[in-house]
């Protein structure tokens, strides 16, 4: 793959037309090695390093293809501010193969996102999903990119951890669950004991929420996160979180 095509894959377009993406820093290309230790999800990965940062690459050398580039090319690459002078490119997982783990196991619980917008957040979920283990995530059509580069940072390499299908519609689920579970603020307190026992739970798009109208036709459970009613809404990763750890307690 030409470096000027590397370049390319900060657009979505590209990582699509060409199958990759990027990973940038330190932090994202340990964890990145460390699932393919543990997991063995990714392969023909190409590491792209400056003269200064030989040393880092070196442990990888087994595992990957290094190319080493002037600082010019790697302000290219990079899309920080301030390169840390390592940017890997890994192949981008069959979007319904939940990154190479089991997918389809019927032990896991699902979180199913619609529609959201914010890279912040999902990096985050993604965090928190794969802090508590034990659930896949699901992408409806018209989602962030999770390979988009802010995703991957916010995601602080959970995203290499965390099974992950994109593309999913609402009525895709009634076909896949047995039972549905989704947030509203007029549902059963998310204490309740039965909040524990769906394969699935679904959370909105940050502005919208989630579309009831869709949900009423599979037949979803509503819960609510109890708090003071100060405010009428919380953060969707928090609103995320707070039901993984529920799910764990």
């Amino acid at each position: 793959m030409k470096l000027d095509d590397v370049k390319k894959l900060h657009q979505k377009k590209y990582r699509q037309q060409f199958g990759y993406y990027l990973v940038e820093g330190e932090h994202l290309i340990l964890e990145l090695f460390k699932a393919v230790e543990s997991v063995g999800t990714h392969s023909d990965i190409h590491l792209y390093i400056t003269e200064a940062r030989q040393d880092f690459a070196q442990p990888f050398a087994q595992r990957c293809t290094i190319h080493t580039v002037s600082n010019k090319v790697m302000q290219q690459l990079s899309d920080t501010k301030t390169p840390q002078g390592v940017v890997a490119r890994v192949p981008l997982p069959d979007a319904s193969s939940g990154q190479g783990l089991d997918a389809t196991a019927t032990d896991a619980q699902y979180i199913y996102l619609h529609e959201i917008q914010d890279p912040g957040n999902l990096g985050t979920i993604l965090r928190s999903m794969a802090w508590f283990g034990d659930t896949h995530l699901l992408l409806s059509p018209n989602c962030v990119d999770p390979y988009n580069s802010k995703v991957v940072r916010a995601s602080m390499g959970a995203i290499f951890h965390t099974p992950i299908e994109q593309d999913v519609t609402l009525d895709m689920l009634n076909e896949r669950f047995s039972s549905i579970a989704y947030l509203d603020m007029q549902g059963e307190a998310m204490t309740a004991p039965s909040f524990k026992q769906f394969p699935c739970y679904v959370f909105g798009n940050e502005a919208r929420g989630v579309p009831l109208d869709a949900l009423s036709d599979i037949d979803a459970q509503a819960y609510t996160i109890p708090g003071s009613g100060k405010i009428d809404s919380l953060n969707l990763a928090s609103a995320v979180t707070l039901a993984l750890f529920s799910l764990q307690n």
